[in-house]
């Protein structure tokens, strides 16, 4: 299943704010949040997600009405000091 990635402004979330947002993300659906980063001091939050398609993670995004300043494919990473498609 493809991975993405995507950026999230966060608007004076507190620690416990984000939590509970990275829960819903990671509770899934069409989509599934596997990792999520977040810096509370800028309001930020990065998410690595798992989705059939990038239309179904924008679907999923806005049914549960979550913005998302960017939202990106990745296609290949590092691995073993190689480039290596991603899987």
């Amino acid at each position: 299943m493809p991975r993405y990635l995507t950026q999230h402004t966060l608007a004076c979330l507190t620690r416990q704010g984000a939590e509970a947002l990275a829960q819903r993300m990671q509770a899934g659906g069409t989509a599934r949040a596997e990792r999520v980063l977040v810096n509370l001091l800028e309001g930020t939050m990065f998410v690595e997600f798992r989705a059939d398609s990038r239309e179904a993670l924008e679907g999923w995004l806005k049914a549960e009405g979550m913005h998302f300043d960017f939202l990106v494919r990745i296609e290949w990473e590092m691995r073993d000091a190689r480039l290596q498609q991603a899987e």
